[in-house]
């Protein structure tokens, strides 16, 4: 039995982030906590692609386009999506977290979900750190799992 084993060295990969400005302390957190933990799992900072959008739902549009660009080897979207007194708080949440999944199943390229969805704003701060570095690990992750699968292939 041939087992594929995780491998965190982002040393040759290319990564992209999308990050939604809506709720910014949230986002900025969120992406100063991956980007940290990128550099540390070897990912270099001339190989990380950074794309703002206006928020969650706008997020899954951008991942789509950088996908198709071929450029990347994973995609990472972080933003916040904070409950208020509607019912809005709900389409949000589950688009945005559609939209990213099938971003990455469209693309068959790892796409880490990094849009936090709470009650409260303390409670995603509370969140960001973990949740950032997170992202970049499923992210790192997930691109050399492709790629060890990709190479499976073809020396079949």
């Amino acid at each position: 039995m041939r087992e594929i084993k995780p491998g965190l060295n982002g040393a040759d990969l290319r990564i992209g982030v999308v990050r939604g400005r809506f709720n910014q302390a949230i986002g900025a957190g969120l992406l100063a906590a991956c980007l940290e933990r990128l550099g540390e799992l070897g990912v270099a900072s001339d190989r990380i692609t950074l794309v703002s959008v206006p928020g969650a739902l706008e997020i899954p549009l951008a991942l789509q386009q950088l996908a198709a660009s071929g450029h990347y080897d994973a995609l990472i979207a972080l933003g916040a999506v904070v409950r208020g007194d509607t019912y809005h708080f709900e389409v949000v949440s589950n688009e945005s977290a559609a939209g990213v999944t099938q971003v990455q199943l469209d693309a068959g390229m790892p796409v880490a979900n990094g849009i936090l969805t709470t009650d409260t704003e303390e409670q995603a701060l509370a969140r960001v750190r973990q949740k950032g570095g997170d992202c970049a690990e499923a992210a790192v992750e997930m691109a050399n799992l492709a790629r060890e699968i990709r190479n499976e292939k073809r020396s079949a």
